[in-house]
């Protein structure tokens, strides 16, 4: 089984508890339909286990197959420099048919950022080290597809929500 190599670090987007026994990594691309699927998955999990999970959320855009996978990825970092991260990550999975430019500018505003800093940090691809360095980490662990998930570092494929759960459960911690 794959470990994941690119250890955690203070750039890594986390929900919940800092602390909890089980740590979840997802290597994914806003535009892939299967993430896209898998995001449910992760918010139910995340609810069931509560203070137990932390979420850890990487970018891995697949910009061979997904034309607006590397600009959502900016989005994503752009708004996590205004203290947005989640509420960007959510929009574009609830919203992976229009990830184009002008559907970003509008997302932004919905969610309170400064659309114009934002505008400036897509433009200027400000975020771009960063989601090389998400993809990467990815490279190094294994990713070969998204979602990649790695459940206290090694790597888990199923995307069914009570399989995956009962994986995590099963984890000793």
């Amino acid at each position: 089984m794959a470990k994941l190599k690119a250890p955690l670090n203070q750039d890594d987007h986390i929900q919940g508890d800092k602390n909890a026994p089980i740590e979840l990594v997802e290597y994914g691309d806003y535009q892939c339909t299967y993430c896209g699927d898998a995001h449910p998955t992760i918010k139910a999990i995340q609810s069931k286990m509560g203070k137990d999970l932390k979420f850890i959320f990487r970018n891995f855009p697949l910009t061979q197959t997904h034309s607006n996978a590397q600009n959502a990825a900016l989005a994503a970092e752009s708004s996590a420099a205004q203290g947005k991260f989640w509420e960007m990550h959510d929009i574009l999975f609830e919203n992976q048919d229009n990830l184009k430019e002008e559907d970003l500018y509008k997302y932004a505003e919905e969610i309170g950022l400064d659309v114009e800093k934002f505008k400036n940090d897509l433009k200027n691809k400000t975020y771009r080290d960063k989601v090389q360095t998400d993809f990467e980490g990815g490279i190094r662990s294994g990713v070969n597809s998204t979602p990649s998930f790695y459940i206290n570092g090694e790597k888990h494929e199923v995307l069914d929500e009570k399989e995956l759960l009962n994986y995590i459960k099963s984890v000793q911690y």
